[in-house]
C-alpha cells in the first residue's frame, strides 16, 4: 500500500477532472493511474466493482468513488484557496447547486452528446432543455466573477466540467448563445493554469510502473 492516496482516472472525464481539480487546489499529492475505460485494470474492479472513475484509494484501504465525496474528502485535508468557504452563500448552496447539475443537468447533457448524430431531434430537444440550467448560472455569473463571489469556489470547478462537455458538442451554437456571462467564465477557465495543470496526456498506468504524482509543484490560478 503506498503511503500516499491512489487516484484511479480518466483525464477527459468530467468527473475525474472535477476530482483532479480539487487534489490540485488542496495540493494533497496523489499518486495517479490514468486508465483507459475499455481495459479497466483488476485493482480498481477490485475495490470499486461499479467500474467508473474517479476512484481514490487512501493509504489506509478507505475507498472514495464518487467524485464529489474526493473533493470533498481533498479539500477537508487542505483547502488554501477556502473552496469551501465562498464570499457569498455558503457550503450548502454549493452543494444545491452542485445537485442540481448531477441530477438535471448531466442527464440532459448525456442525451444531447450521444444522440446528436444518430437522433439529433432527440438531443436538441435535450440541449434545448439543458439550456434553462445555463441560463440559471448566466444569470448568477453576471455580476461576479464566479458562482459564489469574486473568488472561485468548490461549485465552480465541480461544475465548469461539464459546461465545457456541453460547450463542446457544438461549439458553434454554444459560442453563439445568449449565455455570455457562462461563456466568459468557461474560457477563463480554459485558459487557465489550473486547467492546464489537471489536463496533461498521461500515460496509462500499468503494473509495475513508476508512480506518476499529481499535482505538480505548482499552485492553480
Amino acid at each position: 500500500m503506498s503511503d500516499r492516496p491512489t487516484l484511479y482516472s480518466f483525464r477527459r472525464c468530467p468527473y475525474a477532472m472535477r476530482a483532479r481539480l480539487a487534489i490540485a487546489s488542496s495540493q494533497v499529492e496523489c499518486v495517479l493511474r490514468e486508465i483507459i475505460l475499455r481495459d479497466k485494470p483488476d485493482h480498481m474492479l477490485e475495490i470499486s466493482p461499479k467500474g467508473t472513475v474517479p476512484v481514490l484509494e487512501l493509504p489506509d484501504g478507505t475507498v472514495i468513488d464518487e467524485s464529489l465525496d474526493i473533493a470533498l474528502w481533498a479539500l477537508s485535508e487542505h483547502d488554501p484557496e477556502l473552496l469551501l468557504a465562498p464570499i457569498e452563500g455558503n457550503l450548502d448552496e454549493i452543494l444545491a447547486l452542485i445537485l442540481t447539475m448531477d441530477q438535471q443537468f448531466k442527464p440532459l447533457l448525456d442525451r444531447y452528446k450521444y444522440r446528436f448524430h444518430s437522433e439529433p431531434e432527440s438531443a436538441f430537444t435535450a440541449r434545448d432543455d439543458a439550456a434553462g440550467f445555463l441560463g440559471h448560472l448566466n444569470e448568477r455569473l453576471q455580476d461576479r466573477a464566479y458562482l459564489f463571489g469574486s473568488r472561485i469556489s468548490l461549485a465552480d470547478i465541480c461544475i465548469v466540467p461539464f459546461v465545457r462537455q456541453f460547450a463542446f458538442v457544438d461549439k458553434d451554437w454554444f459560442f453563439s448563445q445568449d449565455f455570455s456571462d457562462v461563456i466568459i467564465w468557461l474560457n477563463v477557465f480554459l485558459d487557465s493554469e489550473r486547467f492546464a495543470q489537471i489536463m496533461p496526456k498521461f500515460p496509462i498506468w500499468k503494473p509495475g510502473d513508476n508512480p506518476i504524482l499529481f499535482p505538480g509543484n505548482s499552485h492553480p490560478n
